[in-house]
């Protein structure tokens, strides 16, 4: 039976977020260590990370199965969504703020299908209720990031985006307060489960936004049916999606309660392996390859990319033991040649690490990685008045 999470609407418009590391602290979870690594001396190659991400997102614009309505692309879970929530933040300081090439053809291509969705063709015909709840929920978060970014309330393209996802949103059934999402038998994102992860998703996008819109009594209704759905469906929740929920919670505060925030944490940090790092393999419950090949137990870029970045936006101090860790297993396992880091297809042995395919876990892992490290090193600048 899931924990008792009840927290009415009215904390998540007027209670301010509850610091996680100050509710740890009184429970005597952060641990720090002398000799734990320091984020301070972390190194790794933006530049490389950047250049993989950057050239990966062109191939997948441009591969005839991305290719959609209109002159359109699908916007992926594995590539386009990862590579939009991070290439802004490893850019060099000096670089256009207008954003890469691809960057730009990207949030072009969210723009248009936005404006376009009334005469644009779903992603998957025959799945269109499926397809419309993913792309309504990623496109939101995706131009909600966008304007935050640029310091902008939200542009009428954003806001009608999130028009479209709460119009999507389900309002009976099971899966009352989520959405329809793309079921493919395909772990971590497109699997039974993932219903839960594209609500988490959801949340996240709605505490991105501006104060003005999350806290607008008009979406109050559409909020709460979210709220509801994901404290009920916690306790069949698989960890690595308790951990985006741990993330929207921190963007929306009352989401669930400081309870339910520790307990996840202390999931977390059970799961960690002896180098320091996390493994998705790990953190999916009883999940089998299609192909009865055994899954990969290793540590990956995905898991502990995704995990460090939102142990830091949680405001576990960078002595933490886990997350120093963490961080330092990142920094040592970029991989030299390309700048990506590894992650391993939980659904079937790739035997080409070249095809476009099995590069998929490589381009989420580099993307969540790179985004945890720049966070690293923007807090490592802050600290030090850099």
């Amino acid at each position: 039976m899931a924990p008792n999470t009840s927290v009415g609407y009215s904390a998540i418009l007027l209670v301010p977020a509850i610091s996680v590391s100050i509710v740890l602290a009184s429970a005597g979870l952060l641990v720090s260590c002398s000799r734990a690594p320091s984020a301070t001396g972390l190194h790794w190659n933006a530049n490389a990370a950047a250049h993989y991400l950057d050239q990966r997102e062109a191939r997948w614009m441009a591969w005839p199965g991305a290719a959609r309505d209109r002159g359109t692309f699908c916007v992926s879970c594995h590539t386009a969504l990862p590579y939009a929530l991070v290439r802004s933040e490893i850019q060099a300081p000096d670089a256009d703020q207008t954003g890469s090439a691809e960057e730009v053809e990207l949030v072009e291509n969210v723009r248009k299908r936005v404006r376009l969705w009334e005469e644009v063709g779903p992603y998957y015909k025959g799945k269109e209720d499926e397809s419309r709840g993913t792309e309504a929920v990623l496109n939101a978060l995706i131009l909600a990031t966008y304007d935050a970014r640029n310091g902008r309330a939200l542009r009428v393209d954003a806001r009608a985006a999130f028009d479209h996802m709460w119009a999507a949103q389900k309002t009976s059934g099971d899966e009352k307060g989520a959405w329809g999402w793309l079921q493919f038998r395909q772990e971590p994102w497109e699997a039974p489960d993932s219903v839960y992860y594209g609500a988490c998703l959801a949340a996240v996008a709605v505490g991105t936004a501006p104060d003005e819109y999350k806290n607008d009594l008009a979406i109050r209704p559409e909020v709460t049916l979210l709220r509801d759905y994901l404290h009920r469906n916690y306790a069949a929740a698989t960890t690595i999606n308790r951990v985006t929920l741990l993330w929207a919670s921190l963007k929306l505060p009352g989401l669930v309660s400081p309870e339910i925030q520790q307990s996840i944490l202390t999931e977390v940090y059970e799961k960690q392996r002896a180098d320091g790092g996390w493994s998705l393999a790990t953190l999916i419950g009883n999940w089998k390859r299609t192909d009865g090949t055994p899954l990969v137990v290793e540590s990956d870029g995905y898991a502990t990319g995704l995990i460090t970045y939102v142990l830091q936006r949680a405001g576990i101090p960078r002595n933490n033991t886990h997350l120093a860790r963490g961080l330092a297993w990142l920094a040592s396992n970029q991989n030299r040649w390309n700048g990506h880091w590894s992650a391993y297809s939980l659904n079937k042995r790739r035997h080409d690490p070249f095809s476009n395919a099995s590069q998929f876990m490589n381009d989420a892992a580099t993307a969540y990685a790179a985004l945890s490290l720049a966070e690293a090193r923007r807090s490592r600048d802050k600290a030090t008045g850099r």
